[in-house]
């Protein structure tokens, strides 16, 4: 009887502790723009429930290959959105970005309109459903690699949207793709997004976030940047830095040991939501 009373209390406790935990939601979000619906994962810390305040949100954004729902099952700790929206009060919005679209606008092609869907249609979508802060300093966005250039580009081409902006392991040279024994791959899976022009490397390079320095000094918007420096991406990021230092950009920029790895983007994550709990303290949003 004794035993039955300990196993009663543990599951009782157990299941106390889950109750109280950062919920996700799956959220259908159709697309005007591309005639589909796709769907995103949201977390809500458990403070939401409980108060009547609005909140600050990430978008944060998977990268190439990937799709929604990578954030939430591919870190090594399954956990890891979970326990940062409730240490920090944020809402965490994974939206869909597709396996290649590189959250870009394709000119030939009206079913991949990422740059829209995202902007136009997500935040519209998240902020008509839960209460969020719906001013662009309580809105921050940031991703890896193919998400990375997402996170950067986005916020640089709309800097109404967000306060801050950023990058783990970013994709920000896109031609460096077109450098790599996969290139044929990358070629037909740019189809969608560049059509006939998927192996020229001046369009990528006119859709590179090295090339949106200018924009981004304009914006003024708070970044951070990481890489890990093993990661094939590191070139591309350390020249992106060397622009944002010439032009006199404020950023916050680290290498740290690692690869193109969930166990390198398990242990970024944290310091970037660290980052913009400081920026959304700053601009008076931070919930408490």
């Amino acid at each position: 009887m004794k035993n039955f009373k300990i196993v009663l209390i543990a599951a009782f406790l157990c299941s106390s502790f889950l109750s109280y935990g950062a919920k996700v939601d799956t959220l259908q979000i159709p697309s005007a723009a591309m005639g589909k619906t796709y769907k995103a994962a949201v977390v809500l810390p458990n403070s939401y429930a409980k108060s009547k305040a609005s909140f600050p949100v990430l978008y944060l954004l998977h990268g190439a290959y990937g799709h929604f729902g990578d954030w939430l099952k591919s870190t090594p700790d399954k956990k890891l959105v979970q326990n940062l929206s409730d240490q920090y009060n944020l809402i965490i919005v994974m939206p869909e970005g597709e396996t290649f679209s590189f959250y870009l606008d394709s000119p030939v092609n009206k079913e991949s309109q990422f740059e829209t869907y995202i902007t136009k249609e997500v935040i519209q979508k998240i902020d008509k459903t839960y209460r969020t802060i719906t001013d662009r300093k309580g809105r921050v966005i940031s991703g890896l690699s193919m998400g990375g250039h997402g996170a950067l580009s986005l916020s640089a081409k709309h800097p109404d949207l967000f306060c801050a902006a950023g990058s783990m392991s970013g994709a920000v040279d896109m031609g460096v793709m077109l450098n790599r024994d996969s290139a044929t791959e990358v070629v037909k899976l740019m189809h969608p997004v560049f059509g006939d022009k998927s192996n020229d490397v001046e369009l990528y390079k006119q859709n590179a976030v090295l090339g949106m320095v200018d924009k981004i000094k304009a914006n003024k918007l708070a970044l951070i940047i990481d890489c890990g420096v093993d990661d094939f991406l590191i070139e591309p990021n350390r020249e992106l830095h060397r622009r944002l230092l010439y032009n006199k950009v404020a950023h916050d920029y680290t290498e740290r040991p690692g690869a193109h790895t969930w166990e390198y983007w398990e242990n970024a994550l944290p310091y970037h939501v660290l980052y913009f709990s400081k920026v959304l303290a700053k601009n008076g949003v931070a919930v408490n």
